[in-house]
């Protein structure tokens, strides 16, 4: 008697049971007929090898662990399938990688780097803008200063630094408060839903406690111009992996904001992210368990 094929959802020790959402697409699997499991990713017990897929999911600790991370996700790819791959993970847990969406040729939202052991000094000083780590998750180590918090900014580039980690700072897009943000979730290359995110960052406000910062959201119908840039996006991600000979992302999240004159840019695109809003919309976990059989069928 053959045996179902084994297929672990990833997750850390913090929610070692899977948030919402993943207790969501494990039934769906196991209903679907697979033996699906959560597993810690930095738990020496789990056999890797064992399992016919491994799918990342709740992984929320990477960022201040991310060399770690992806040594496990190595390790894992070398005993079995992961996705998304670890050619897209190496990639998308950097935020550099805005630099090169937009060398060619996607919009983003304005981007300058200050890298270890530069001055701490940027070009947003003076207007209100957001100071965050380059590798960051869940708007942890995230400050939103206004335009004469010149040394609460410069300090907290300095304290990011100080962790050896390299900044991103970004004007703040003021039409985000009214607007919010537009999530476009893409599941095996198709977008399925979207979502309105509203404004996370309070004026003045301090760092997020916790894994990450509480959203307020719900669906939301996307532009026409929202959805070319985002499967757009997805395009070039799918082209990355392909290029390192790995498969196209299983799963992947865009996130939009307006620009000044309305037109969507890309504030991130999450190929290790947790929120795909599965518990906000009915099916997506279903559609995703059957993504998920697929790539098990091959």
């Amino acid at each position: 008697m053959s045996r179902s094929p084994a297929v672990a959802l990833i997750t850390c020790s913090e929610v070692p049971d899977l948030d919402e959402e993943g207790r969501l697409l494990l039934a769906a699997l196991r209903g679907r007929g697979l033996d699906a499991r959560p597993a810690v990713w930095d738990d020496a017990a789990v056999d890797w090898a064992g399992l016919d897929l491994a799918v990342v999911r709740s992984t929320w600790d990477y960022a201040p662990r991310r060399e770690e991370f992806l040594g496990w996700a190595a390790r894992a790819s070398a005993a079995t399938r992961l996705l998304n791959p670890l050619p897209l993970l190496e990639w998308s847990t950097d935020k550099h990688y805005l630099a090169e969406l937009e060398a060619v040729g996607l919009p983003v939202v304005p981007s300058a780097f200050v890298e270890v052991g530069a001055a701490p000094g940027h070009p947003y000083l003076g207007v209100e803008h957001v100071v965050k780590p380059a590798v960051s998750a869940g708007s942890r180590d995230t400050l939103r200063l206004g335009p004469h918090e010149t040394d609460r900014s410069l300090a907290h580039v300095a304290a990011v630094h100080a962790g050896g980690r390299s900044v991103l700072v970004q004007p703040y897009l003021a039409a985000v408060d009214d607007v919010g943000e537009t999530a476009l979730v893409f599941l095996d290359g198709e977008l399925h839903h979207a979502m309105r995110k509203a404004a996370l960052l309070p004026a003045g406000g301090g760092l997020v406690e916790g894994l990450f910062a509480q959203e307020e959201m719900a669906p939301r119908e996307p532009s026409p111009a929202e959805v070319e840039v985002g499967r757009a996006v997805v395009a070039e991600a799918t082209r990355r992996a392909r290029a390192a000979g790995a498969q196209a992302p299983l799963y992947a999240r865009v996130d939009l904001l307006p620009g000044d004159d309305g037109a969507p840019r890309v504030l991130e695109l999450e190929l290790v992210e947790p929120s795909l809003f599965l518990d906000h919309v009915p099916g997506s976990a279903e559609r995703l368990a059957d993504a998920v059989v697929r790539r098990v069928a091959g």
